[in-house]
């Protein structure tokens, strides 16, 4: 039964052309959370940051907390509460740059986040409406992964807002501001304090979660490809390849076609408000510390943090991809060594590879370490080498995959690690090129 559902399903597939003309109403459909939904836990810990836009009410509160944590208090607490005519330890000449940059930032990824809820649904921006067509260790893999993709938030928010609360509590307890706005001066600065501690917790939340979201999201398709990879290890029918490798590129379209907006733009600011920290910071007469500094550091150290997140998870997720290329390559020659006459003394074959690399194994394997993978690896194929397709079709299969490389993409540029590697010295470079029309370093 299983295999006959299987089998409508990609007839289906080829019929709609990928699955362009499915139906508009299963198209965006929305499951409602219940006691047994995997993303109940998940639903609710949106609805206690106030990011939940699931109905109206919802989505009203959630617009109206982020009016007033990401705009209205970082702006009270930039013109109002800064203190002007404190001492050197209490200035903030860096503030601006610091309120600037985490509610730019966290504005991109708010209205990230709400166009994502309300054009896709939670369900199904989470890939988990065409889950049931997945294996069970994919399906087990992604839900653990659900579940620890929270504490994966906590472990980024967490430190930077206690050490924002480190600074904020010692900025107030040691009098640098003293307007009663309430009309005792220390309730006024505890609800100041607080009010600024939440601003920042609010914001910093909202940038790690898209991150991590995007990260959950290619951690599936690493699954995915883990689970494809293993096509190879038995007799596999061609089209069943073809189409799952067909599901898989599809699946990586969508994703980059949802983020590569959010992606470009949240490299531009973050680029944008690290050159604007170094110049601020290089600048005749400024003096950097800890007092004066610190905030903008911990922010630049946030909003990188969280560009790392992004460029790595993509990054990831493309080597894998195109990992698939090489994997078909080495499946495809012990095939064709394997079919070779074993009295053959000029061509070896897979099981004389094996056996003749068998004394180096454990040292090779040693030191790759976690580098090797299912996709990945130097091993070599032996007995699940035997195919029943013929030469012409397996090297078909191959020329299709080195032909059709899958990856994130932003804008039809793939982010790998040689993209990688030149947005770091184009980085670089700007930067060693301020430094030296400021300071004089070349």
């Amino acid at each position: 039964m299983e295999e006959a559902r299987e089998s409508l399903v990609r007839k289906t597939y080829f019929a709609d052309g990928g699955g362009a003309a499915a139906a508009p109403n299963s198209k965006f459909s929305r499951s409602v959370s219940h006691a047994y939904d995997e993303l109940h836990s998940f639903r609710n810990c949106l609805r206690w940051m106030c990011l939940d836009q699931s109905n109206f009410c919802s989505a009203s509160l959630s617009w109206l907390v982020f009016v007033l944590l990401a705009l209205v208090v970082p702006g009270i607490s930039h013109f109002v509460l800064a203190c002007s005519s404190c001492d050197s330890t209490h200035e903030r000449p860096f503030d601006s740059v610091v309120q600037l940059s985490l509610s730019g930032v966290a504005t991109l990824s708010f209205l990230c986040l709400s166009r994502f809820g309300r054009k896709y649904g939670l369900r199904r921006f989470l890939f988990f409406d065409r889950l049931c067509h997945d294996s069970d260790t994919v399906r087990k893999g992604y839900t653990k992964q659900l579940d620890s993709s929270l504490k994966l938030l906590a472990i980024f928010v967490v430190p930077c807002f206690l050490a924002e609360s480190a600074y904020k509590i010692w900025w107030y307890a040691s009098g640098a501001s003293q307007i009663p706005f309430l009309g005792n001066v220390l309730l006024s600065d505890t609800v100041a304090c607080a009010m600024e501690l939440l601003s920042w917790l609010y914001r910093t939340t909202i940038i790690f979660l898209v991150c991590v979201l995007f990260h959950l999201i290619c951690h599936l398709q690493i699954l995915r490809l883990q689970d494809f990879a293993k096509f190879f290890e038995v007799d596999s029918d061609m089209g069943d390849v073809l189409y799952e490798h067909l599901k898989i590129r599809k699946h990586l379209r969508i994703i980059s076609h949802r983020y590569r907006s959010f992606m470009l733009w949240a490299l531009i600011m973050v680029t944008g408000s690290q050159f604007a920290s170094l110049l601020a910071t290089t600048k005749p007469g400024a003096i950097v510390d800890i007092y004066r500094a610190g905030e903008l550091a911990l922010c630049s150290m946030t909003l990188v943090a969280g560009v790392l997140i992004l460029l790595r998870s993509a990054t990831k997720i493309t080597h894998k991809a195109q990992a698939v290329t090489s994997l078909a390559a080495k499946w495809n020659v012990c095939a064709t060594l394997e079919r070779f006459d074993a009295t053959d003394g000029e061509t070896p074959t897979a099981a004389m590879m094996a056996g003749g690399g068998a004394g180096d194994s454990g040292t090779e394997t040693d030191d790759a370490g976690d580098e090797e993978d299912e996709l990945d690896n130097s091993k070599i194929m032996h007995a699940y080498a035997y195919s029943t397709l013929s030469f012409q079709k397996r090297q078909a299969l191959v020329t299709y995959f080195e032909n059709n490389k899958a990856g994130i993409t932003v804008y039809g540029f793939t982010l790998d690690r040689s993209t990688l590697h030149s947005i770091f010295g184009v980085e670089l470079a700007l930067v060693l090129w301020l430094l030296g029309k400021t300071v004089g370093i070349s």
